[in-house]
């Protein structure tokens, strides 16, 4: 199969259907044993230092892997990626503009999905087919989700990994189904995580410090339960057709419509704060005061740009924020005591 680079996460299903293996950019850049390499790569084109080292990164593996076809999404995700198309034009590569609707409407989702299986040479019915091959693989990743927060045999790291892979299940879906399987049954012979680990969400794009953040957090008697985006990537909602599915999707749409998610998953899972990651000069950053304006949680705000690995400082922080849990958890069942 020919490969597509993809931005973010797409509807695949109408990819693969019409016979491409799409490829997320973003994983092979934060996956690489250099990241920095390929963001010097941006930087020496011109990408200017101020630029969220995501574009920079995915220009880099573009160039580094030699990508020749990308679908980019120009609605719904990141407003550099318009300008990035045009470089990435300017290069020799085909670009193929995608628009999430401006709000979750089934209709509205429907065109959209119908224009691109018409630009693409396929059919939604196609893709619908493609949908529920690709079905045990979702419903694999949710089982390990529910083994994160539910059963707590799964790490955060492990759930982050699994979920973000469900972007373009590591370019193999059935090696991702075989593997996920394994791991699964794996997880369902260890122990249980201690309870008075400290129950943590973490809302906002998957972030540059990969393993590094959910390490540290485990290793100072805390971890992740909810990776809020990373989970909408396996389609936790129940649809009937793709339109269905990428209308309950909730990245591409309002942050009111993420809130609602994010509010039911934060009761459900029993959190005890609320980890909130944005990246450098992006306009989500923004969102941040929303999130902060409807909280009944504590909540850590990271900003991220090209470091890879968590500083000295933002380590202090994040020890900061898990003493403030740990004190409040304490306090709480001293009330209840008394």
């Amino acid at each position: 199969m020919k490969k597509i680079g993809i931005t973010t996460t797409v509807p695949i299903e109408i990819l693969l259907a019409a016979g491409y293996q799409p490829v997320d950019l973003n994983n092979i850049f934060i996956a690489d044993a250099n990241p920095e390499r390929l963001v010097a790569v941006a930087e020496k084109a011109g990408f200017p230092l101020n630029c969220c080292s995501w574009i920079k990164g995915i220009y880099g593996v573009c160039m580094e892997q030699r990508i020749d076809t990308v679908l980019c999404v120009t609605t719904g995700d990141c407003s550099n990626t318009v300008m990035l198309m045009e470089v990435l034009k300017l290069r020799g590569i085909k670009t193929i503009p995608f628009a999430f609707p401006e709000r979750p409407d089934a209709g509205q989702m429907q065109k959209a999905l119908e224009e691109l299986a018409k630009t693409l040479d396929t059919t939604l019915d196609a893709a619908d087919k493609v949908r529920e091959q690709l079905k045990p693989c979702r419903q694999l990743a949710l089982k390990l989700d529910e083994l994160t927060w539910k059963e707590g045999v799964a790490s955060g790291l492990e759930n982050h990994l699994w979920l973000v892979a469900a972007s373009d299940f590591n370019q193999d879906c059935h090696s991702y189904q075989r593997e996920l399987e394994a791991l699964i049954e794996q997880c369902r012979q260890r122990q249980l995580y201690p309870p008075d680990y400290l129950r943590i969400a973490y809302i906002g794009v998957p972030s540059v410090y990969g393993k590094d953040l959910y390490k540290y957090l485990e290793s100072n008697g805390a971890r992740v339960v909810f990776n809020e985006i990373q989970r909408q990537f396996a389609m936790p909602h129940p649809a009937s057709s793709l339109a269905e599915q990428y209308t309950g999707y909730t990245y591409p749409y309002s942050i009111y419509d993420r809130l609602k998610d994010i509010t039911t998953e934060l009761e459900k899972r029993r959190i005890d704060g609320v980890i909130h990651y944005v990246q450098a000069f992006c306009h989500r950053g923004i969102g941040d005061i929303i999130f902060r304006d409807a909280r009944k949680l504590p909540i850590l705000t990271l900003e991220g740009n090209d470091d890879f690995l968590l500083t000295q400082h933002l380590k202090t922080r994040v020890e900061a924020f898990i003493d403030i849990l740990q004190r409040s958890r304490r306090q709480t069942k001293i009330a209840e005591e008394v």
